[in-house]
């Protein structure tokens, strides 16, 4: 009895095994039935010795899963928002001007190049001329013999030639002799009328004239006055003007002339007439002409090889060019341009007058006034010889070929207020 009261203790105070205790997820509940739950599994914590309180984890963030549909929507607007913003304008490419070969349309000036009278200016107030007069206006403030004396040595070192000066003298001497001048001011006004008087006959600028086509323009100079230099200038030139020219590479003589001359053809899109080194010149000449006219070009420029004034037999192969092209043309060549270096000073009347024996020089381009140029040269020329100057070099640049004015050079040598 006893036995089996035991046993029945035992089996009555002998507690059942608890299973382990387990965190189950905490899930929310959808406020909508469109709304889906999504709950990540949670983890699975440690056992805890038995009398602790298990730690209770705090309830996971609910996700709310977007639909495919939905998540397709948001990329494509992004993407629609990104694509609809304005993309940078690209920077334009400037690409450079390329003359066609037949060239009839005028282009427009270009706004940065100064005018005509800001470039003489610039450079010819830097010439000797320029610097002795204002200097001895500036030292001879008051009008009297001393400042006459010295005015015409200024003139005659400045290259206006012992006759122009002499002529320029004598007139002011009257009017001062007749008191006709207060102050040394109305003796400066007086003075630049008497320059500007003196080049007033030979102010004629170049005109093509349409009705010869080509218009044949020969080149001709001594060694080293800048002929070819000048040709590249006046293709430019005219080629701004709207006129269609060819080149005549006829200095065959001077090494790399040629090559020089097709050289300024390729800048400016012109078609350049050459038979190489040593050809005779009268036959480039005459097949450049030849060519031109049978192409209907404007203007045909015939470069010719540099000699001195005093070499005979070189001037008399000038006379033969000239022939030659009066056999395509009788009118040929409708200009003759003498180029002359404005820093050899009076050579220049001995050279001009030697050319214009020669051929009939009808217009000269003075050059290098940039560099130690004198000034007055031009007085010269035009006293001696009334050749119209139609040209002036101011620089290296092709721009820096300057149609003349008279009333622009006078300004830049002895302004009106100095």
């Amino acid at each position: 009895m006893t036995q089996n009261r035991l046993m029945f203790d035992f089996f009555k105070k002998k507690p059942k095994p608890e299973p382990p205790k387990t965190e189950t997820a905490v899930v929310a509940e959808p406020t909508t039935a469109s709304e889906l739950p999504v709950s990540e599994p949670a983890a699975v914590p440690a056992e805890t010795p038995s009398g602790a309180q298990p730690e209770i984890l705090p309830a996971p963030e609910v996700l709310e899963e977007t639909p495919p549909d939905a998540q397709a929507e948001a990329v494509s607007e992004q993407v629609a928002v990104i694509t609809s913003e304005p993309l940078p304008e690209p920077e334009p490419v400037v690409k450079p001007t390329v003359w066609p070969e037949s060239r009839t349309a005028e282009p427009e000036q270009n706004p940065t190049e100064p005018s005509s009278t800001e470039a003489v200016k610039k450079t010819v107030s830097k010439s000797l001329f320029a610097r002795s007069f204002g200097s001895l206006f500036s030292r001879n403030p008051k009008l009297d013999p001393e400042l006459l004396d010295e005015l015409e040595t200024a003139l005659i070192t400045a290259d206006v030639g012992v006759k122009a000066s002499a002529e320029i003298m004598a007139h002011l001497q009257k009017r001062f002799k007749a008191r006709e001048f207060a102050d040394a001011k109305q003796l400066l006004a007086a003075l630049r009328q008497q320059l500007l008087d003196l080049l007033a006959p030979i102010h004629k600028p170049l005109v093509i004239d349409k009705d010869h086509k080509p218009f044949v323009l020969l080149t001709i100079g001594v060694n080293g006055v800048g002929k070819t230099t000048t040709i590249g200038k006046l293709a430019r030139r005219f080629q701004h003007e709207g006129h269609s020219l060819m080149l005549a590479a006829g200095d065959t003589f001077r090494a790399a002339a040629v090559q020089q001359l097709q050289i300024w053809g390729e800048r400016n899109n012109v078609v350049v007439v050459a038979q190489g080194q040593d050809a005779d010149p009268a036959s480039v000449a005459f097949d450049a002409l030849q060519a031109a006219k049978s192409r209907g070009f404007d203007i045909l420029i015939a470069d010719t090889a540099g000699r001195l004034h005093t070499q005979t037999h070189l001037m008399a192969e000038l006379g033969k060019i000239k022939r030659v092209l009066t056999k395509v043309d009788a009118s040929a060549p409708h200009e003759v341009l003498l180029v002359i270096d404005g820093t050899t000073g009076q050579n220049a009347i001995s050279q001009c007058r030697a050319f214009h024996e020669a051929v009939g020089v009808t217009g000269l381009v003075v050059t290098k006034l940039d560099g130690s140029a004198k000034g007055g040269v031009l007085f010269a020329l035009a006293r001696e010889f009334g050749i119209p100057i139609r040209f002036i070099g101011l620089g290296e640049k092709p721009e820096d070929l300057r149609a003349f004015d008279p009333q622009a050079y006078v300004d830049a040598l002895l302004p009106k207020n100095l």
